[in-house]
């Protein structure tokens, strides 16, 4: 296995250790209420109108995560693929970077100007990731 591929790999696994942290910290703030009984199952089984703000925080957070996310887990399993070098290594921890800023945000501050910034970083490295897996396949098809 060469580095740029472990490397590649260690980023898609950040980025499932992220979600299943997201996931963690919807559960520390879900279940106290309910077990309170300050939330009625009933009335969250369809909806999430219900949970208070800080829930609602966790739980957008922990669904962005099945975004972006799973663009680059193709791109990056594309990448390996095609036997990925440093750009799409960078580009790959760059990208999980933002998704651990973006989160961070949204679970804490929810600064909407400073998530979005996030995202849109990330959003435009996965667009980079992506660019340079095509110039990979053209290279390839060169190659043939």
């Amino acid at each position: 296995m060469t580095s740029t591929t472990l490397l590649i790999l260690c980023a898609l696994w950040a980025q499932g250790v992220l979600t299943m942290a997201l996931l963690f910290i919807l559960g520390r703030r879900r279940l106290p209420l309910v077990a309170q009984k300050k939330i009625a199952v009933r009335d969250i089984a369809l909806k999430r109108d219900p949970w208070p703000e800080e829930v609602q925080k966790a739980s957008n957070a922990f669904d962005n995560q099945f975004q972006l996310p799973v663009l680059f887990a193709i791109g990056a399993g594309m990448a390996i693929y095609l036997g990925a070098g440093w750009i799409e290594a960078v580009l790959a921890w760059m990208f999980v970077g933002t998704r651990i800023a973006h989160a961070t945000i949204h679970v804490t501050s929810n600064h909407v100007y400073q998530r979005f910034t996030a995202y849109v970083l990330g959003f435009f490295t996965l667009i980079a990731l992506w660019i340079a897996i095509l110039v990979r396949l053209i290279l390839a098809f060169g190659a043939l």
